[in-house]
């Protein structure tokens, strides 16, 4: 079996269930249980090994690649493999991070048995080899994702991390923490959510399903979400997002977990995607509508 090559898919870019019409495949977009798969994914191949060789295959990303990437990072060892949001963090020696984002396109492949990194795949723009034997490389059609290279002392302080908002799956996030956030806030709660400023990683197809298991319309005004509204929807939050990763994230377009398995939460879905059909709770049908030109899958019957 030495010979055998395994080339594990581990992408952010969700897959569409069979229910979704094709310009709802389009506009899905990553989320934290998909970035959250993938982070245990790297981490599992990466993790206390050297990286031995960096390939930058091209550089003119989202933010273009640092010009000495290949240099500051060869030979340094992974230490941990970290999330914030929806942004990839690979902690290394001499206190350096590498932060990865992998846009709407973007994916991590991991090539096991690999005979090195020299073997360009089609819209691959950079690998890395890990040890002698496992490249792990960054490939993006769309060139919507980037990687960049900052300092631990500075990562918190780093322009794309520093106005996140509180990451949802943490004891902190609670329904004082979401009182506190939306207060005065007037505009729609789906918005609010949606709002990386205020809720960490949370995105369109997470935030519709949250609202559906707090019973929650998507046009309520946020800073009306106090009291029990709001201990249910961070309750609700925490529950799909939990549920998600614990299912591999949903797979709306080539995302596997480390095994190559689907991630399959989409056939989990309440709302999303699922337009005309009937409300799982009261058998209502579930209706669509635009909000901030994204798609918004709510049953007006249960959620007001």
């Amino acid at each position: 079996m030495s010979n055998f090559r395994l080339l594990l898919h581990v992408s952010h870019f969700l897959k569409c269930p069979y229910f979704l019409k094709d310009r709802e495949r389009k506009k899905a977009m990553p989320e934290l249980p998909e970035v959250e798969t993938v982070r245990r994914s790297l981490a599992k191949a990466m993790e206390g090994k050297p990286i031995s060789q960096v390939s930058v295959w091209r550089d003119d990303l989202r933010i273009p690649v640092p010009q000495d990437f290949s240099d500051s990072v060869k030979g340094l060892f992974v230490h941990r493999v970290g999330r914030r949001a929806k942004y990839l963090q690979i902690f290394l020696d001499k206190e350096k991070v590498i932060l990865i984002h992998l846009g709407m396109s973007g994916k991590m492949l991991i090539d096991i048995d690999s005979n090195g990194s020299n073997k360009k795949l089609k819209h691959e723009h950079v690998t890395f080899l890990i040890g002698d034997r496992v490249a792990i490389r960054f490939v993006d059609p769309r060139r919507f994702g980037l990687i960049d290279l900052c300092t631990r002392d500075k990562l918190s302080s780093h322009p794309l991390l520093v106005h996140l908002g509180l990451e949802p799956l943490t004891e902190e996030f609670s329904d004082a923490y979401l009182k506190k956030a939306f207060k005065n806030k007037k505009i729609c709660i789906k918005a609010a959510l949606l709002n990386q400023h205020m809720v960490a990683g949370l995105g369109n197809i997470y935030a519709c399903e949250a609202l559906w298991y707090s019973c929650l319309s998507p046009r309520r005004n946020a800073l009306t979400i106090t009291g029990k509204r709001a201990e249910r929807l961070a309750q609700s939050i925490k529950q799909v997002l939990t549920e998600a990763i614990s299912r591999g994230g949903s797979t709306l377009r080539d995302h596997v977990s480390p095994d190559g398995e689907m991630g399959y939460f989409q056939n989990s879905f309440k709302v999303y995607g699922r337009a005309g059909a009937p409300c799982f709770s009261c058998n209502k049908p579930v209706q669509k509508m635009i909000q901030l030109g994204r798609s918004t899958f709510f049953c007006p019957n249960c959620q007001r």
